[in-house]
């Protein structure tokens, strides 16, 4: 296991799930979950290959921070399709202080055990992550 600079260790299923999304295309998300009595982060969900991004934002509690992997496909304007690496941490405005300080300070140490995300959204409200705002960071 992985330890983080916040004290939060990275439990190894959060990386081998990580890499079967990204290598072999195993999952469409990966929603991420701090286990505060353990101090470690853990994967709460995974979506298979098949669902869609409605079935994602679906996963993310209202009141409740977590961090999340989601594989984003498109097309460009020449029409060839295209896959990007999303890592979002999900923070609503109604989550708890104290979970708020931790997903936060967690997060970058966390982030880089992920290797291979290429695209961050900080999100408060499902609006800063909509497909609309996908879209407009994929290129």
């Amino acid at each position: 296991m992985a330890n983080a600079a916040s004290g939060m260790a990275v439990h190894d299923d959060c990386k081998l799930r990580f890499m079967e999304l990204k290598a072999k295309r195993t999952y469409r998300f990966i929603v991420y979950k701090i286990e505060e009595k353990q101090k470690q982060v853990i994967v709460e969900k995974v979506g298979e290959p098949g669902q869609s991004y409605e079935d994602f934002t679906a996963c993310l509690p209202a009141d409740e921070c977590r961090y999340a992997v989601f594989d984003f496909d498109y097309f460009t304007e020449e029409n060839v399709p295209k896959s990007r690496i999303f890592f979002i941490a999900w923070s609503p405005d109604t989550s708890r202080v104290r979970s708020k300080m931790i997903y936060a300070s967690s997060k970058d140490r966390f982030k880089r055990e992920l290797d291979g995300i290429q695209v961050e959204l900080q999100a408060t409200d499902p609006t800063e992550m909509g497909l609309d705002v996908f879209k407009s960071r994929v290129n």
